[in-house]
């Protein structure tokens, strides 16, 4: 609480000013006594409040997915074991193309089917000795046997001769996991030689210009659609447009999608987003900013008006959030009031 006492004391002796002329006190009614040239240093900032009419918020919880039409998952078809081509396995963030092949899929086999497989195997081999021989004599035969008995037992031959490379080529194939779509890799689940089962998360891929913002609202009338909308994430501030809502519940919600319109603020899949989305209803206040507000007395919003050049008076007030950035006054606060909107925190510590 003295920091701030420090800092102007530390102010006054660099201007040159006596302590008491460069100074910061509460006065006994509350307010707050900042001299101009503290006023400077500290970067108290304000604006003159404005009341108009603004469109009504809701506040709605939400998370950030990849849009279903530029993200993908690669799973294993199968059981097999993971190799790396000849670039080796993708890493975390590297860029692929749809249709590139990030690794191959050796499937493998119990004991119990490779054995049948090899059994079935040399059964088709019989049959394909039994088929060329036959051929081999009826063709020496040519015109003393019909045409037709050829004809039929060279297909015999050659559909034995397929169903063999069939068989052959099972024990020994290898399936390509391709990329679903061009974007980065975001799900790295695989080394060389891991044995994976069938339906198992290998490769994930998104495209990071393209995501979306999944919330949840428990009333249905918000289907009807949002002016605009925007999302508070640490680090900025997401602009979302409506996309639309599911008709069915879901945990007794409604779950509606946005898009996030790319603003360079990163974002990761998964990410929980605190969507304030504007509805056709409007209500009447002073439009801030989120700094303005700070928390007053039992932890209610509050802002710092500036009643006279060098005194600051706290107000409580009720505001509402307008999008991520700024918030609506509602009640406490006059038309055409000066606002403190940077420094207000600081305010706050003169004792």
């Amino acid at each position: 609480m003295r920091m701030l006492s420090v800092a102007i004391a530390a102010i006054a002796a660099a201007l040159g000013m006596p302590a008491g002329s460069a100074s910061a006190q509460r006065l006994p009614d509350g307010s707050v006594f900042v001299a101009k040239p503290v006023q400077r240093q500290i970067g108290v900032r304000t604006m003159l409040g404005a009341a108009g009419d603004h469109p009504s918020t809701v506040i709605l919880n939400g998370k950030v997915i990849a849009d279903p039409n530029a993200g993908g998952q690669v799973q294993a078809s199968q059981p097999g074991r993971i190799e790396a081509g000849v670039g080796g396995l993708p890493s975390l963030g590297q860029k692929v193309s749809r249709g590139e092949i990030l690794a191959w899929l050796r499937p493998t086999a119990g004991s119990i089917e490779r054995g049948n497989q090899q059994a079935l195997l040399a059964e088709l081999d019989s049959q394909l000795a039994i088929a060329e021989r036959r051929l081999a004599r009826l063709e020496q035969l040519d015109g003393a046997v019909p045409r037709k008995d050829v004809e039929a037992t060279r297909i015999e031959r050659d559909a034995l001769a397929r169903r063999r490379a069939a068989v052959s080529g099972g024990l020994s194939a290898r399936e390509p996991l391709r990329a679903p779509v061009s974007g980065v890799i975001s799900v790295a689940a695989a080394v060389p030689g891991q044995v994976v089962d069938a339906k198992e998360l290998v490769f994930g891929v998104i495209d990071p210009a393209r995501l979306a913002v999944e919330a949840l609202a428990y009333d249905a009338t918000l289907l009807a659609g949002f002016s605009s909308a925007s999302g508070r994430v640490q680090g900025g501030a997401l602009q979302l447009s409506f996309v639309g809502g599911g008709r069915q519940l879901r945990e007794q919600a409604v779950p509606l999608l946005f898009r996030v319109v790319p603003t360079g603020v990163p974002v990761a899949v998964g990410q929980p987003v605190e969507v304030v989305a504007k509805t056709a209803r409007t209500s009447r206040g002073v439009a801030l900013p989120r700094a303005a507000l700070v928390r007053g007395a039992a932890g209610a919003g509050a802002v710092w008006v500036h009643a006279e050049p060098e005194r600051f008076v706290q107000r409580p007030v009720r505001a509402e959030p307008l999008d991520a950035d700024t918030v609506v006054v509602t009640s406490g606060l006059e038309d055409g009031e000066r606002v403190v909107v940077e420094g207000a925190s600081l305010l706050g510590q003169v004792r």
